[in-house]
């Protein structure tokens, strides 16, 4: 009796712990579930009825046109200006981000004075509203602004700046000057995480600092650069609440941007044009997140 007691205690533990794991998959299901619903209602369904939109002619008929909603889409002047002008921001702007914080925090690593001043002055656009921000960028570069005032004491002569081929020049400062205080931080963290064993003996076995920058600390610091990058393209996109409160509906050429014309278009209830739009910028955000990825994969993935 004892020996066949004894031989089912194993069996009796190992039952309970499978009803504890069941029990464990069901409150995690349980936690779960909130969530999804929340996804499945505020984004699946949401995307699905702009994929639906995208291929009829308008909401009242609902005709199935195929790709046509595409093709003019792609024919338009206005969605074309907007694109190039969104592109050209995003490449100069995005990496000038990741580097500039980047070169930032390195510097800021070093025993340099003025150490907290410096962080204190590159992170104080972050507790400024934005509304204050666009006021203090009209005052500088308004026609009659700061700038053209200091242009014209010295016999120059004062322009338009937000109505001229510099305005984007401008909107890209406004971008890093709201941004890199941030990033910074970001790098600073990650930097302050490298293994100093490793960078002790690089240095025992004669190897510099730029050698130990490009071939240990980028090592690590490839998900934060990943992160960051993610991070800028995303912020990026949000200039157009900046750019809105300084020149409106329609700006100047140079400053039209991909939310203008998706704010655009919504007003004039254009909504297969806005959902084909809107389908093309994911397609193309869904790549670019892809080779990301892919090249953070591939370069970090040695680092342990």
């Amino acid at each position: 009796m004892n020996k066949e007691s004894i031989q089912d205690k194993p069996v009796r533990r190992k039952r309970k712990n499978q009803c504890g794991r069941f029990g464990e998959r069901i409150f995690s299901g349980a936690c779960i579930v909130p969530s999804l619903i929340g996804v499945l209602i505020f984004f699946l369904i949401p995307f699905g009825i702009v994929i639906y939109y995208s291929f009829i002619n308008n909401p009242v008929t609902a005709e199935f046109v195929g790709l046509d909603n595409y093709t003019a889409l792609l024919k338009n002047v206005a969605f074309k200006k907007a694109v190039s002008n969104t592109a050209a921001f995003t490449l100069i702007s995005v990496p000038l981000a990741v580097i500039l914080s980047l070169w930032l925090a390195s510097l800021l690593e070093r025993k340099i004075p003025g150490k907290s001043i410096i962080r204190t002055f590159l992170l104080s656009p972050l507790m400024v509203p934005t509304a204050s921000v666009v006021l203090v960028w009209q005052v500088l570069f308004h026609n009659h602004g700061t700038l053209n005032s200091i242009i014209e004491t010295f016999g120059g002569q004062g322009i338009d700046w937000l109505k001229s081929s510099h305005g984007q020049v401008i909107i890209i400062a406004m971008f890093l000057w709201k941004n890199l205080g941030y990033n910074m931080i970001l790098f600073m963290s990650a930097l302050a995480s490298v293994p100093k064993d490793i960078l002790e003996v690089a240095e025992l076995e004669g190897a510099g600092k730029f050698y130990q920058f490009i071939h240990i600390k980028l090592r690590y610091l490839s998900p934060t650069i990943l992160f960051v990058f993610i991070l800028s393209l995303i912020n990026s996109f949000k200039i157009f609440r900046e750019v809105y409160l300084l020149t409106g509906d329609h700006p100047y050429s140079k400053l039209y941007m991909l939310q203008h014309f998706m704010n655009n278009t919504f007003n004039s209830i254009d909504y297969q044009k806005l959902s084909a739009a809107a389908i093309l910028f994911a397609l193309v955000m869904i790549v670019v997140m892809a080779v990301l990825m892919a090249a953070d994969n591939k370069f970090g993935k040695d680092v342990e």
